[in-house]
């Protein structure tokens, strides 16, 4: 008896816990608060194919109540039920009314597969296309129409449609924004489109900044190949396109700068680069570019973003990023090095 009471409490304990932690959450990081039209449509699915399945559990445990409350065999009762083969009518019902059931659940599913996937106006002029590559463990992001490059930190504009092409440099990643969509496979060989759009009265309630990951395994450190969004109005979006086009290189404003911009030409030019224009072929972009790094809100996507932070990535990617490709590649690097090529990428800003 004890015994049973214990589990019953471990139980109840357990599902208590789940029902709390099925509430954690930000506007920036979940599904269940969508932030743009494509998250409302699989949202409004997702509500509508819940509900269905609801109302079929309710119906059979009622069914499955009054069965064995009706017709339970009572003490000394020793009579045979009746023994009825089959009822046409049942048969009709329970034929009919799950046809019913899926056609309520497929047609707009149908609808809504279609009409995510027409991004016939990307090819306009005015429309914002971005060019999404996945890489261990980095994105980057190319603007078709504008000619600019980012890395780890996607910039988009409201209200408005963005397409996105999405492609992988290595193995297969899976490029998802919870808050604005559901997630679309990059592959090595072919292209996936498709569009999202994101909402600013929902961007302002996250402050203006989602989260974005890989959502395909892809090797050990999966699990921190994340990226940011930062959602803006057309207007600020057009003024961040105007100031990378017109970026050039930033000139290091102290000696120990001066000592980091020429480590860095040495040891990290060869991979990375340092202004959004970068006309090297996709095959030569093998590291991210770094021209905002700056001012971005991450260090390689997961670290606070601090010297100390960049000086502990510099030291050990390895530690921070297993399998990441940047480790061996630039050579060991000394006290004296790392502070001067974290004092050279921290100024490495566009915009103030």
């Amino acid at each position: 008896m004890k015994a049973r009471l214990s589990k019953w409490r471990l139980f109840s304990i357990l599902t208590v816990l789940a029902l709390v932690l099925s509430g954690c959450g930000e506007p920036f990081i979940s599904t269940l608060q969508p932030a743009g039209e494509v998250a409302q449509t699989q949202y409004d699915l997702m509500i509508l194919s819940t509900l269905i399945m609801v109302l079929v559990i309710i119906v059979v445990v009622i069914v499955y109540f009054i069965a064995i409350i009706r017709f339970r065999r009572k003490k000394g009762d020793e009579t045979i039920p009746k023994q009825v083969e089959g009822s046409h009518t049942l048969e009709i019902l329970w034929t009919v009314i799950p046809i019913i059931l899926l056609l309520v659940l497929a047609v707009p599913t149908v609808a809504a597969t279609f009409n995510l996937a027409d991004t016939k106006d990307m090819d306009k002029k005015d429309a914002t296309v971005i060019n999404v590559r996945a890489n261990l463990y980095w994105w980057e992001f190319e603007y078709e129409n504008e000619k600019i490059i980012t890395s780890q930190d996607l910039v988009v504009p409201t209200d408005e449609k963005v397409y996105f092409n999405v492609k992988a440099s290595d193995v297969k990643h899976s490029f998802w924004i919870p808050a604005a969509g559901g997630k679309i496979d990059t592959n090595v060989d072919g292209v996936n489109t498709f569009f999202l759009e994101f909402d600013s009265e929902k961007a302002k309630e996250a402050g203006n900044l989602f989260y974005g990951k890989c959502a395909e395994l892809c090797g050990p450190s999966h699990a921190l190949m994340d990226f940011k969004v930062k959602a803006m109005s057309q207007d600020d979006f057009d003024t961040w396109v105007s100031n990378m086009k017109d970026a050039k290189e930033p000139q290091p404003t102290s000696e120990l700068a001066q000592q980091g911009q020429e480590i860095f030409e040495q040891k990290c030019l060869a991979c990375h680069a340092v202004t959004p224009q970068d006309a090297r072929p996709e095959q030569a972009r093998t590291a991210p570019n770094l021209a905002t790094f700056g001012e971005r809100s991450r260090i390689a996507g997961i670290l606070d973003h601090n010297e100390e932070e960049l000086k502990n990535w510099l030291s050990d990617p390895e530690q921070y990023k297993p399998g990441n490709k940047m480790t061996g590649t630039y050579g060991d690097l000394t006290d004296e090095e790392i502070d001067a090529l974290s004092e050279y990428l921290m100024g490495l800003k566009v915009s103030e």
